[in-house]
């Protein structure tokens, strides 16, 4: 999309989101800590453009963004699959019911080699708990859909004022390195 527009395509996911991010004028993003979004959770503290700052549980994410949509300001929240396991409650009797247009990025772990069960339950039942709530998402693996997938799925939030969550397979982010 920005290389049609004669701009310089980004060479990291995190690049496009970062990017997305402002040009769609979201500029509060809570997030709760996680190894894949470090790149980009620095990046974000480090651009003047964003009010960012770690909760502690991802409830609490939904919370200050829905409350800061209402005030006028757009937010996205940054997570891990493993948060998501929390959030059925709140996305169903918040975020959904008052159309909050909250941008979800979920950092997917609990698939291509995953260790801990835990987040191998939680990753099967994420896509069809966000399909019984009839809510927007998208898993992105390749970079060279993300941007468009990124901005669009922004724009629709916005315009339809409906939450819409962004899943990064670890296909696209390279996922969490594994210790031996």
């Amino acid at each position: 999309m920005a290389a049609a527009e004669g701009q310089i395509s980004p060479r990291a996911w995190h690049e496009v989101v970062l990017q997305a991010l402002k040009r769609n004028d979201i500029r509060l993003v809570p997030y709760v800590p996680d190894r894949v979004l470090t790149t980009l959770i620095k990046d974000i503290h480090a651009d003047p453009f964003f009010t960012t700052f770690p909760t502690a549980r991802e409830e609490e994410a939904v919370g200050i963004v829905s409350g800061a949509w209402m005030g006028g300001m757009r937010g996205a929240i940054l997570m891990q699959t493993s948060g998501f396991a929390t959030l059925a409650n709140v996305l169903a009797s918040l975020a959904i019911p008052y159309q909050i247009p909250l941008i979800m990025f979920v950092s997917e772990r609990g698939t291509l080699g995953e260790f801990n069960y835990g987040q191998s339950l939680v990753c099967r039942t994420m896509r069809p708990v966000l399909d019984s709530l009839a809510m927007e998402h998208h898993t992105a693996t390749r970079l060279d859909e993300f941007e468009f997938i990124v901005d669009r799925s922004i724009k629709q939030a916005i315009t339809t004022q409906a939450p819409v969550a962004l899943i990064l397979s670890p296909l696209l982010t390279g996922g969490k390195v594994f210790d031996k």
